[in-house]
């Protein structure tokens, strides 16, 4: 095959000869593949391996080495992007300059926000301790405050006066024998549990919310047990749930005719 060939270039004229010269220099150039070389660096100088290399234009892909190095096809007017987690996004516009040479990537380290995390006196060790020095949700320091607001608040007696043809006022275990005095009366009591179950709790048993505060005290009086509550000025979560009970088995009761009751 190589000597026909040889044969068939040896009878063409010059002029033809010359074109197919230059017909083939022509097309290898066209059909030559360029490649860009370079490295990448992080800021402090050291290479950086595994950082992906994307030329924008064919959007082809390579991946730099352990010593930082890489290499894609591309030609003048290629932007390259280089892409790392944890480190900002460059990009690189290939110019006659740079290439023939490589080129060299600096990458910087993206900046990583912490959340701020106020804490009000060092932690401890002692879980109770801690637990109360750390801060609070939202929801928890409003009720802890609007609790406050209502214990130190003064009582006003007529709160409990009956409606015309009702119960009795429910008499107060705020007295105590001997030294020891209650730290809560009724209407504190009272404060409490509706802050703690809230409008929603009584609207949702038919009660109306200008009648909430009646009601407690109508649940209260049918018995509730409340001495230590009173004394010690603390309402524990199975007091609350006793007190749910109280109400279930009492709403009935007050929503039906007065002269039942």
């Amino acid at each position: 095959m190589k000597i026909i060939l040889a044969l068939f270039y040896k009878k063409l004229p010059v002029k033809i000869k010359l074109l197919f010269i230059l017909f083939i220099i022509f097309f290898f150039k066209i059909n030559a593949q360029s490649y860009i070389f370079g490295k990448v660096d992080s800021e402090d100088g050291v290479e950086i391996p595994d950082v992906t290399v994307i030329n924008i234009r064919t959007d082809e892909r390579a991946m730099t080495n352990n010593d930082g190095h890489f290499m894609i096809s591309g030609k003048v007017g290629d932007e390259l992007r280089f892409v790392k987690l944890g480190y900002e996004r460059i990009n690189k516009k290939i110019t006659s300059e740079n290439n023939n040479v490589p080129i060299n990537i600096i990458l910087i380290k993206a900046a990583t926000l912490i959340a701020e995390v106020e804490i009000k006196k060092g932690i401890t060790g002692d879980l109770k301790m801690d637990v109360k020095n750390l801060n609070k949700p939202k929801k928890v320091e409003k009720l802890i405050n609007e609790i406050d607001r209502y214990i130190v608040r003064k009582s006003d007696p007529r709160i409990l006066a009956a409606r015309s043809g009702e119960f009795v006022q429910p008499k107060g275990q705020g007295f105590s024998v001997g030294k020891v005095k209650n730290k809560w009366d009724d209407i504190d009591l009272m404060n409490y549990i509706k802050v703690n179950l809230g409008d929603t709790y009584f609207t949702d048993l038919k009660i109306d919310k200008a009648n909430i505060q009646h009601f407690i005290f109508y649940v209260l009086a049918g018995g509730f047990e409340r001495k230590n509550i009173l004394k010690y000025g603390f309402c524990s979560d199975t007091d609350m749930y006793r007190f749910q009970g109280a109400v279930l088995s009492r709403v009935a009761s007050y929503r039906s005719p007065q002269t039942s009751k």
